[in-house]
């Protein structure tokens, strides 16, 4: 169910796809995990991030672990491959905020965590 989560997080997000969509096809839980993890596109990108951090607190452990396992991800494809229209203080910026949201998930997997903070050691 969680890798079915993780594999759907940004699919609200970035496509016309409903959460009732998802929860026909991918039953209630995985539909639920999306949700706790789905911004509002409605918001502005700023409220959007301090949402994020906001809400990392009360993640359930299932949402917990993709967001974790996103932000990781996200980290390892600025280093490996920096998004050439990002300049350096905004790759700066991005790993500081990931680090925010990080922290104040609840502890979900050490090896994760781990394997974030690696990724952060790394920052520009």
């Amino acid at each position: 169910m969680v890798l079915q989560a993780a594999v759907l997080h940004d699919t609200v997000e970035d496509t016309d796809t409903s959460l009732e969509e998802l929860t026909t096809h991918f039953g209630p839980q995985v539909a639920a995990v999306v949700a706790e993890l789905t911004d509002d596109k409605r918001l502005p990108k700023v409220q959007r991030k301090a949402l994020q951090v906001e809400h990392a607190p009360h993640k359930s452990a299932q949402a917990a672990l993709v967001k974790l396992a996103d932000k990781t991800c996200n980290l390892r494809d600025i280093i490996a491959s920096p998004p050439a229209d990002w300049p350096l203080q905004r790759r700066r910026d991005y790993f500081d905020w990931a680090l925010q949201v990080v922290q104040g998930l609840p502890p979900v997997s050490p090896a994760l965590r781990a394997a974030f903070d690696a990724a952060y050691a790394q920052r520009p």
